[in-house]
């Protein structure tokens, strides 16, 4: 796998010129954002070099040449999750835009007092404050799965929480502190005989394994597309069409209405009521090229890469002192995700020695503080690997961490 390190500049540039900006940098913070390959870059270039304009405004040809390549990447969307149509993509900026989006559309409309709204306790803040608010504005109760703290994983008897109450069962695909991959098929069942309906977090997930929203049961699915070697500030979220039809609109303005009176309005059809304004249709062409570029890669080539890496890490940490993994010791259940702490090392201080080194990787509650309390673990460290890692970059990580409590000032 490494032969695709040649594709991203910044690895080009660290790998055949060094440069002095990231001089021998290694990057294992991908969990928090991917780098970007030269034909991402490119394809955004190409938008705005010959295809600029404001989509679905114009009838001239260049507007016509905008909206194409917009819907064109929202038809790459939909192929890439299997979505039954390309109505079924929203384009958002991110996945948390599109957690609020469907928390406050079809969350407040279909939430009322005494029903209750089901999360786990692994979730990021994006997907636990929109649904406290709704609870909040409309009288309902947030529950939560609990995980097991040695495995990470939702015991089977915290799903007996989904109840006939439960309007809404909102979970993580992957947790972005654990690695844990949830089993959101049989969620997605519970829910639905429950008459609740699923909503995904799909932004650990989507980069690293295959995301099929019709075979998951997924009613709605949230990703970003950074987090998978396209730009920042865009995301989409799929929801299936008859419950888009029915929603409210999110943001009111340009382009997602079909009239307007001084007193009224009525809305475009979806997904274009959704998406008020002028939409982001280069980072869209960006986040389409990332897709097709993944693909290219093979998300099951992903998979093996990473579960190899994170096995090695995993193991690797296990054989050196005072080091304790957060969850599953099981490295391929960790989906290249591998959070850890340092007896007498604070997390910040871990990421700022490794940082000394020129290792990147992220440190602090990773916006999921109810699972650190719960976990009795309110920071950690964590590396999170993908497919333009290499085994020298892990085994350099692991060399650094034996050395970090020496550092600190330890004996041992």
């Amino acid at each position: 796998m490494n032969k695709y390190r040649k594709d991203f500049p910044l690895f080009k540039a660290i790998d055949e010129h060094n440069s002095a900006e990231n001089n021998g940098l290694v990057y294992l913070d991908t969990a928090a954002t991917a780098q970007r390959p030269y034909i991402v870059l490119n394809a955004m270039d190409h938008f705005y070099a010959t295809q600029n304009a404001n989509p679905l405004r114009g009838i001239y040809s260049l507007s016509e040449r905008a909206t194409k390549a917009y819907e064109d990447a929202r038809e790459t969307v939909a192929k890439f999750l299997n979505a039954a149509s390309p109505k079924e993509i929203i384009f958002t900026r991110n996945t948390s835009e599109g957690l609020n989006l469907i928390a406050n559309t079809y969350g407040m409309a279909n939430v009322n007092a005494g029903d209750e709204v089901v999360v786990s306790i692994m979730e990021h803040h994006s997907n636990i404050l929109p649904w406290q608010y709704v609870c909040e504005v409309k009288g309902a109760t947030l529950k939560y799965l609990y995980v097991d703290k040695e495995t990470g994983e939702i015991p089977e008897s915290e799903y007996s929480k989904i109840t006939p109450k439960t309007k809404i069962v909102s979970v993580t695909h992957v947790s972005n502190v654990l690695g844990t991959t949830n089993p959101i098929r049989k969620i997605a069942d519970l829910a639905h005989k429950n008459g609740a309906v699923m909503v995904v977090d799909g932004a650990q997930s989507t980069p690293h394994v295959k995301v099929d929203v019709q075979a998951l049961g997924a009613d709605f699915l949230a990703m970003s597309g950074h987090k998978l070697c396209g730009p920042m500030g865009i995301g989409a979220v799929y929801g299936k069409l008859e419950l888009l039809e029915a929603m409210p609109p999110f943001l009111r303005g340009g382009e997602m209405i079909e009239y307007v009176t001084e007193t009224g309005a009525t809305w475009a059809e979806v997904p274009h009521k959704f998406e008020a304004g002028t939409v982001s249709a280069g980072d869209a062409v960006g986040m389409a090229a990332a897709i097709r570029y993944i693909q290219s890669v093979g998300l099951e080539n992903i998979v093996q890469h990473d579960n190899e890496l994170a096995v090695r890490l995993v193991e690797g940490m296990k054989k050196i002192p005072h080091v304790n993994i957060i969850g599953n010791k099981d490295g391929t259940k960790r989906c290249g995700i591998v959070t850890f702490t340092v007896d007498g090392v604070h997390p910040h201080d871990i990421a700022t020695l490794l940082s000394d080194e020129n290792i990147a990787i992220r440190a602090g509650h990773h916006c999921a503080q109810p699972l650190g309390a719960y976990l009795g673990v309110p920071a950690t460290a964590r590396a999170s690997l993908y497919f333009y890692n290499t085994e020298e970059e892990v085994d350099l990580l692991l060399e650094k961490v034996s050395m970090l409590r020496k550092w600190s000032g330890y004996k041992d």
